[in-house]
């Protein structure tokens, strides 16, 4: 009798733990099944299932919202959009002009794409004209796309003393503030800063543009000059900066113009229309005009080499 009930207990023992052996296979496998289903509904299965690398999925994952990441799941598989995704300011609104850009110019690189298409040079200079945003002051911004009307005539505008200023010139206060501060500041450096030219109205900008435009056409003039409505200098933020004692008048072959490039961001003005970037801005080089943007957005512009356009587009625009 005590043998029998040895062996039932023996029996039950085994059968208890041959059950416990099942049901942790069960719970292993389930968790296994359940980590793998959890899996396929993660970004990185699905973008791979469409046939991206892990590599590129993990670039999109990085850099692209949840919502965005949707829409690209509902897109056929486009190996340029991980490269367009990975570039600093890449944009996804312009995620299509980006696609559409690069299949016309294939020799191109991503990183122009991005810098050329946020900056509308996808379409003709004067084409797809967008009405500039003046709420944004001395941020606004003003180029070959973006224009204020003839009757455009900003607040605040004095007119500088002859101390920093050839005659008659004017701009607004905040940034003749910060020139004077800028100029005080180059001569104690030995430079002698003053503006050649300031504030232009609309007729005053249409007289600058059409002189060029008499005597060498629309073209050379659309490269030396903006059209009216798209001048900087209605801003009454821009100036154009000469060395008094420059008797060449070449600013740009100065000791005061490397001063400049050093030191104008520190009060708040950039060089808006730099070498090498004439594409990106639409305007040869121009060393003598610059631009009052504010300490925070200067400094931002001279540490990472873009200009203006770049960074309104980027961080300004709506």
């Amino acid at each position: 009798m005590a043998k029998r009930r040895k062996l039932k207990l023996r029996r039950q023992a085994k059968l208890g733990l041959l059950l416990i052996i099942v049901l942790i296979g069960l719970i292993i496998g389930g968790s296994k099944l359940f980590s793998e289903y959890r899996y396929r509904q993660t970004f990185e299965y699905k973008l791979m299932q469409m046939e991206y690398s892990q590599e590129d999925a993990l670039k999109l994952i990085d850099n692209l919202s949840d919502k965005e990441l949707i829409q690209i799941l509902e897109r056929d598989l486009d190996l340029n959009i991980p490269l367009f995704a990975y570039e600093r300011y890449f944009l996804f609104r312009n995620l299509d002009r980006y696609i559409d850009y690069l299949s016309d110019n294939k020799n191109v690189e991503h990183s122009m794409v991005v810098s050329l298409v946020n900056v509308q040079r996808d379409h003709e200079f004067y084409e797809h004209l967008i009405k500039a945003d003046t709420s944004k002051d001395y941020l606004m911004l003003i180029n070959k796309y973006h224009y204020v009307e003839e009757d455009f005539v900003p607040e605040d505008i004095v007119r500088a003393s002859a101390s920093y200023a050839y005659e008659n010139r004017r701009l607004k206060r905040r940034a003749y503030e910060a020139f004077k501060t800028l100029a005080d500041d180059a001569k104690r450096d030995g430079h002698t800063m003053v503006i050649s030219s300031g504030y232009r109205t609309f007729a005053q900008q249409e007289e600058v543009w059409r002189s060029i435009y008499s005597l060498q056409g629309t073209r050379r003039a659309d490269q030396f000059a903006a059209r009216p409505g798209h001048s900087e200098h209605h801003t009454g933020y821009a100036i154009d900066i000469a060395d008094f004692f420059d008797l060449e008048d070449n600013f740009g072959a100065t000791e005061s113009y490397q001063w400049m490039i050093i030191n104008a961001y520190r009060f708040g003005f950039i060089l808006r229309y730099p070498k090498d970037k004439e594409n990106i801005t639409g305007y040869s080089y121009e060393p003598w005009h610059f631009r009052y943007v504010g300490l925070e957005v200067a400094k931002y512009i001279q540490n990472n080499n873009i200009t203006f356009d770049e960074y309104w587009e980027f961080y300004l625009a709506k």
